[in-house]
C-alpha cells in the first residue's frame, strides 16, 4: 500500500475506536475532563487529555489524547581526527508527538503516537512540520482481564509498531530520561531511529515481570510492516529484589535475513541494576553483542554504562552523572550518537562518521522539574573520546532542553 494511504487509513481507525457508543438508556454520558482546581501543575499532571472514560460501557471504556514537546539546543567544541579544532551550534525540535490510548471492548487497548515534527537541521537538511511517521501503533489484548489466566497478575498479548526496549534507558520514556539523549550503546542496542513490527506477550507474577517477543527484520514501513525479511527473538526478565533494588535481564537474538535490519547486529545482551533509596540511586547496564556488518565495521563489542543521580532539592531539582565505555573488537565496530559529535560540521572537518574501536563519554547535568516529568528544563555537559582508525576525536558539547507532556 502506498506510504500516502496510512496515515487515513490508521487515522480513520483510531477515530472509529473513539466515537462513544450508546448501549441503550442505561449508557453513561461523555464524561468531560476534569475542570481546573486553579493549580495548573496539578491539572497538568491529572491527565486532562482524558475525553471519555466509562467502564460500564460494553463499547468503549474511554479515549485519552496527549502530546509531547521537546526542544533543544547545543553548542559543541571539538578537535577532530587531524588535530583540528571546530566548533558549532545546533538546535532542533527534538520531539513533537501526538498520541493516543483507546480502551474498547473490555478487553482490548490501542496505543497510537505520531510523529509530527522532522528536524533534519543538525545533519544539514530541513525543518518540515506535520504528519512525519507513526513512532508507535500498538493494539494490545488483555488475556487476564478477559480469562483469568491462572495465578498471574498480568498476562497481555500486543501487536504492532513497537519502541524496541532495550538497556533501562530505553524502558524509560523518552519524557522520563535523566540525561537529554541516552547514551550510545543503549541507541544502538535499540535501533533509535527505527520502529519494527512485533508481536509481544507480558506477564508478571509477584515481583517478577517480563516480555517474551518476535519482531519482524523488515524495516521499510511507515506503519505496521511486513514478515518477509526474517525474524528478531526477543526476551526481557525483570525482578524487584528489594524496595531498593531491582534487576533487569535484556536479551535479542537477530535471524535478519533480508536487505532491511531494524537492529544492525547478530544478538545483543544487556544486564541492568537499578538502584534507589531516599534521594539517591543509580543506574548500571552490562553489555555484550555481536555486530552483523562485514570487515572493520563487524566483530564483537562490549558496553558498560554507570548513572548516578541526586535529588537536591527533592521532586525539583535533580543531579546527574553519567560515564559510558564501549569498546568494539573491529577497529569501526562502534559509533557515537549522531546528537551532535557527528552532526553535520564545517567544510574539512573529520570525525570518521563516529566510527572507532573505543569510546568514552562523561556527562553531567542539572534537571530542574517545574512540574515532574510533565514540565522541566535539563542541561548537561558531555565530554566525548572515539579512538579511531584515522585517528582521535574528542569534543565538549553543552546542552539544554526544554521538555513537557499532557
Amino acid at each position: 500500500m502506498p506510504t500516502q494511504n496510512l496515515f487515513p487509513l490508521a487515522l480513520g481507525l483510531a477515530m472509529s475506536l473513539t466515537i462513544p457508543v450508546h448501549a441503550g438508556p442505561e449508557a453513561a454520558p461523555v464524561q468531560a475532563a476534569p475542570s481546573n482546581p486553579g493549580d495548573w501543575c496539578t491539572w497538568l499532571q491529572s491527565k486532562p487529555g482524558t475525553l471519555y472514560k466509562n467502564a460500564d460501557n460494553p463499547f468503549l471504556q474511554g479515549f485519552q489524547v496527549g502530546g509531547r514537546f521537546q526542544y533543544q539546543a547545543a553548542y559543541l567544541d571539538g578537535e577532530d581526527v587531524n588535530g583540528r579544532d571546530f566548533n558549532d551550534t545546533y538546535d532542533e525540535y527534538r520531539r513533537v508527538r501526538i498520541e493516543t490510548k483507546t480502551d474498547f471492548l473490555q478487553f482490548f487497548s490501542a496505543n497510537i503516537k505520531l510523529n509530527m515534527v522532522n528536524d533534519g537541521r543538525p545533519a544539514g537538511n530541513d525543518l518540515d512540520w506535520g504528519y512525519d511517521s507513526f513512532d508507535e501503533a500498538v493494539f494490545s489484548f488483555d488475556i487476564k482481564k478477559a480469562f483469568g489466566a491462572g495465578p498471574l497478575d498480568v498476562l497481555k498479548l500486543n501487536y504492532g509498531r513497537f519502541k524496541f526496549n532495550m538497556t533501562e534507558e530505553v524502558h524509560m520514556s523518552s519524557k522520563e530520561i535523566y540525561t537529554i539523549e541516552r547514551s550510545a550503546i543503549a541507541n544502538k542496542l535499540y535501533g533509535a531511529n527505527n520502529r519494527p513490527t512485533g508481536v509481544t506477550l507480558d506477564a508478571a507474577l509477584g515481583k517478577w515481570s517480563g516480555t517474551l517477543g518476535v519482531f519482524s527484520g523488515e524495516d521499510d514501513s511507515d506503519f505496521i510492516g511486513g514478515w518477509n525479511d526474517g525474524q528478531a527473538y526477543y526476551l526481557s526478565l525483570a525482578h524487584e529484589t528489594t524496595d531498593e533494588w531491582r534487576f533487569v535481564l535484556d536479551l535479542v537474538v537477530n535471524d535478519q535475513s533480508g536487505s532491511d535490519d531494524f537492529l544492525g547486529y547478530d544478538w545483543g545482551t544487556a544486564f541492568n541494576a537499578i538502584y534507589e533509596k531516599d534521594r539517591f540511586g543509580t543506574i548500571a547496564t552490562l553489555v555484550a553483542g555481536e555486530n552483523n556488518a562485514a570487515g572493520n565495521l563487524g566483530g564483537s563489542f562490549h558496553a558498560l554504562m554507570v548513572m548516578p543521580f541526586y535529588w537536591i532539592v527533592e521532586d525539583r531539582l535533580q543531579a546527574v552523572f553519567q560515564y559510558q565505555y564501549a569498546g568494539a573488537s573491529e577497529s569501526q565496530g562502534i559509533r557515537t550518537n549522531s546528537r551532535y559529535v557527528r552532526s553535520q560540521h564545517s567544510a574539512g572537518v573529520n570525525v570518521n562518521s563516529g566510527r572507532g574501536d573505543e569510546l568514552h563519554t562523561l556527562y553531567a547535568g542539572l534537571n530542574y522539574h517545574f512540574c515532574g516529568d510533565n514540565l522541566k528544563i535539563m542541561t548537561g555537559i558531555e565530554y566525548t573520546s572515539l579512538d579511531t582508525p584515522a585517528g582521535d576525536v574528542s569534543a565538549l558539547t553543552y546542552l539544554v532542553g526544554f521538555r513537557t507532556f499532557f
